[in-house]
């Protein structure tokens, strides 16, 4: 499926979140704070579009995703970012790793996003971080109805006129709606073996903000 959308991914996430990835995907960076010289996974990378400021402020970053049609688009792109093909479950990579770890929108697209965390916590260096970039709940009730209208009838029909595969996102929008909100996914993190645990919405509560440490 995100082979299919790789051609279009990024300019239909530009449309359908209204602009506002570029913001979150900035978020993300300071969440982070990378130093440079620090070695940094982004698992769910995609074409390379949130590894590159990583690159930016000096940190090593590697770009890591299940999707090879994505990674073939970022290479093209980006051929100095070193893309590595990785399922989220089975990481091949060591343990203690890397100096901080992150994923963006990419969690609950991994078959068990539970092994997901303990993997990215095998990965990150004792006293390491992960920032996780996810949507959530929003926290005021009017918009979180309006919200849902949205994702489960514009965005498709949104996705039609922009994507290269449009029911990738009917998709979208049904593992958006099914996700945990901000306190079920603090949860899941400390089960997985991550500590100090605490979020930051965004947008709202649209997208929420994880941070944890090992």
């Amino acid at each position: 499926m995100f082979d299919d959308v790789a051609r279009r991914y990024d300019i239909t996430n530009d449309v359908l979140s209204l602009g506002q990835d570029r913001r979150w995907r900035h978020q993300v960076i300071n969440a982070v704070d990378p130093q440079p010289g620090e070695l940094v996974l982004d698992l769910a990378a995609g074409t390379g579009t949130s590894s590159q400021p990583f690159r930016d402020r000096g940190a090593d970053v590697v770009p890591c995703d299940f999707s090879v049609g994505m990674l073939r688009v970022g290479k093209q792109a980006k051929p100095h970012l070193p893309f590595v093909a990785g399922d989220g479950t089975k990481l091949p990579f060591g343990d203690d790793t890397f100096d901080a770890v992150t994923i963006s929108f990419g969690l609950r697209n991994i078959v068990d996003p539970d092994a997901g965390l303990r993997e990215l916590l095998r990965v990150t260096r004792p006293g390491g971080r992960i920032v996780v970039c996810e949507f959530s709940s929003p926290t005021w009730s009017p918009f979180r109805t309006a919200y849902i209208e949205y994702l489960m009838k514009a965005l498709p029909a949104v996705a039609r006129a922009v994507s290269s595969s449009p029911d990738a996102y009917v998709y979208l929008a049904e593992s958006i709606r099914a996700w945990p909100d901000q306190g079920g996914l603090a949860k899941r993190l400390q089960g997985a073996g991550w500590s100090a645990v605490k979020w930051r919405n965004l947008s709202g509560g649209i997208v929420a903000l994880h941070h944890a440490t090992k």
